[in-house]
């Protein structure tokens, strides 16, 4: 998906100026990397906020237009106001085609409700994880990885190790150990039933 962001050169800096910016309804941003020296930009307030509900905005190679000068970038950071739905501050970083980048993915889970564990035994899969540390080159960067249920049954969980990861892409580990995905939980279906009427069985002989 091709995601282009406007932006312009901010020429006043300090808290005092970005006030000033977000009063008018502009965004204070910085886009930094790529061997060059780190540039203060404005953008539209507005505009970046509907941006940032999209979730290929997070984890997609950007186009930042900057007084149209294009540069391919990734989102970095933002600040949010405490309680109020405004971002204060925006931070991209500057990407090159033939370097490898490190960013967050989203997980998108699919045959949840056909899996053996949900269909046949009634339990109910925990998604113990959202998204995925990933490095490729920016032209391998998914928008998302697809993470496949299908044969999943109940009390059994799917690693990270066990993703069909897309060609170019590696994971980034954090720790030891091989992460839990996703996980079927065991909500008292039919066996319990059966060891509760054993019980009461055994009560009455």
């Amino acid at each position: 998906m091709q995601i282009q962001v406007n932006a312009s050169k901010r020429e006043d800096q300090g808290s005092g100026a970005s006030r000033r910016l977000r009063r008018a309804g502009k965004l204070p941003g910085i886009i930094y990397g790529g061997g060059q020296d780190a540039t203060p930009i404005t953008l539209d307030h507005n505009d970046l906020y509907h941006m940032l509900q999209k979730e290929a905005f997070h984890a997609s190679i950007l186009t930042i237009d900057v007084d149209g000068a294009k540069q391919s970038a990734v989102l970095r950071d933002t600040q949010w106001h405490a309680y109020k739905p405004q971002v204060l501050h925006i931070d991209f970083q500057r990407v090159a085609a033939d370097e490898k980048i490190h960013l967050r993915v989203p997980l998108h889970f699919v045959n949840d409700d056909i899996c053996p564990g949900v269909k046949l035994e009634g339990g109910m899969v925990s998604h113990v994880m959202t998204e995925l540390d990933v490095q490729c080159l920016p032209k391998d960067l998914p928008e998302y990885i697809e993470v496949d249920l299908k044969d999943l049954s109940g009390g059994k969980s799917l690693h990270v190790s066990e993703l069909a990861m897309p060609a170019g892409v590696e994971v980034v580990h954090h720790g030891e150990g091989d992460p839990i995905v996703a996980t079927v939980l065991k909500t008292g279906g039919g066996e319990g039933g059966e060891e509760g009427e054993e019980g009461e069985g055994g009560e009455q002989a």
